[in-house]
């Protein structure tokens, strides 16, 4: 991912092959300071080293010396940590302890074990994972300091058309190609005892643990179904409002310690142990279970919308009036199926009807709650086809099946205030969130002591106040 891609391409330096006959000098020195942090000449070294892998593999050069291009992309990223610090910016520890290991692990299997990649970088292995780790925090605390700064930046409807009207007509920018569709959904049959089973197995794991006969981190690591397995369920701190609200209540009823009954949330059904409080923040590990499924309850949904495929295609029944009937998707069905993001604008809390959206770019196929299943089936469809029906996830990871119909497929085309406001709209918040991020970064570029060697200075910089 951007945000962590000099830890990711760490993968280059510490990969690298060295000769075995050739012996290894490291000469360094700091380059420059900002802050209370330095940048010394290897880092600078590797960091430019990695630009040049990035480069090749995504297929495009640069005129500008990857050195140079390095140093100004250090100095942003020691300025921002050392901000992040002052500022008190909190990140997800536990999520980085993942990252790390993770990291490290990918650099031992790369190199083919972990003598291999003491051999190649000439450090211990617990080095190799310090430096990792330095490295992946700094860049952690960067990016969310820059996120502090660009979050709060929102546009207006006014902002939005001076920006588009200021475009240069002869070279807007193209949206491509979108999909307009429809579904229907269906979700497994017997969901009634998978939630039951779902639920006892959750009851069974509470009383081993308080009973002492398991640990809640162990079984968290072995049962739980989502990303805070591995660090033993453990979730970040923050307010109850930031949970839902099924989860926020029993949280909140809970002291250090304790564990709560079983919990039924969209995402299926939880048992929660506060860890501590700080503030308003709670921090507390779950065991999250989702309703599991025999193949016979996954399979009659399957042959249920088998069957109302051929309906629709002998044009026995309507797609609408098939998904008004049928469907088991909330946000679809009294609509004639037609997908939106309603889902995901409820989720994220945006109630304001304007940001509701019908046509989707491939990219969107894999984000905001659609599935890139969807897309899968909807590229081989003509517009008016119905698909075949297949297996599938809800945003909540929920098991489901369903069908879609392709309504309609919009080419690529210069954007529009009319047809393409809320893509439009995005532009103009990233220019804006550009221009703010600017302005900040100057103001402390000049109020934070920044030193560069005199040796580094001549190269060119995006940012001439680097310079002082």
């Amino acid at each position: 991912m951007k945000k962590y891609i000099l830890s990711i391409l760490l993968l280059t330096l510490f990969c690298g092959r060295a000769t075995a006959d050739k012996q290894f000098v490291m000469l360094d020195k700091v380059v420059a300071t900002v802050g209370g942090s330095a940048i010394l000449y290897s880092e600078l070294q590797r960091t430019a080293e990695s630009l040049v892998q990035q480069r090749r593999s995504e297929g495009y050069t640069s005129d500008r010396d990857p050195m140079n291009e390095a140093l100004e992309k250090l100095l942003l990223q020691k300025l921002l940590y050392n901000q992040a610090l002052i500022d008190s910016v909190k990140i997800n520890t536990g999520d980085l302890v993942t990252r790390v290991e993770n990291q490290v692990q990918a650099l031992i299997e790369n190199a083919g074990g972990v003598s291999a990649l003491e051999k190649n970088t000439h450090m211990h292995v617990y080095h190799v994972k310090e430096l990792v780790r330095k490295n992946m925090e700094e860049q952690t605390y960067a990016y969310m300091m820059q996120q502090e700064v660009v979050n709060k930046v929102r546009v207006v409807p006014g902002e939005v058309e001076r920006y588009y009207k200021k475009l240069d007509k002869d070279s807007l920018p193209v949206i491509a190609e979108q999909y307009v569709y429809g579904q229907i959904t269906r979700f497994p049959s017997g969901m009634k005892d998978a939630k039951l089973r779902a639920r006892e197995r959750l009851i069974d794991m509470r009383e081993r643990i308080v009973n002492g006969k398991a640990n809640f981190v162990t079984l968290a690591r072995m049962y739980s179904m989502d990303g805070s397995a591995i660090r033993g369920g453990e979730l970040e701190p923050m307010p109850l409002a930031g949970f839902e609200k099924s989860f926020g209540d029993a949280l909140g009823e809970l002291k250090p310690g304790q564990i709560s009954e079983v919990v039924e949330t969209q995402y299926g059904f939880h048992i929660i142990q506060l860890i501590d409080r700080r503030g308003q923040a709670f921090h507390c590990r779950h065991i999250l279970i989702r309703p599991s499924y025999t193949t016979e309850e996954l399979t009659k949904p399957l042959k249920m919308l088998d069957s109302l495929v051929r309906v629709i295609r002998a044009d026995s029944i309507s797609f609408s009036d098939a998904a008004k009937r049928y469907s088991d998707d909330k946000y679809s069905n009294q609509n004639g199926g037609l997908v939106s993001n309603h889902d995901v604008l409820e989720r994220a809390g945006y109630s304001d009807a304007k940001y509701t959206a019908t046509k989707f770019l491939r990219e969107d196929f894999g984000m905001y709650g659609k599935s890139i299943d969807d897309y899968n089936a909807l590229r081989k469809l003509s517009v008016g086809e119905v698909s075949e029906p297949y297996h599938t996830h809800d945003l909540s990871g929920n098991d489901l099946c369903k069908i879609v119909k392709l309504l309609e497929i919009i080419p690529a085309h210069p954007a529009s205030l009319k047809d393409d406001y809320l893509r439009l709209e995005q532009m103009a918040l990233a220019e804006k969130q550009s221009r703010v991020f600017e302005k900040w970064l100057n103001k402390k570029i000049e109020e934070m002591y920044i030193f560069i060697d005199p040796e580094y200075r001549n190269g060119e910089f995006s940012n001439k106040n680097w310079i002082k």
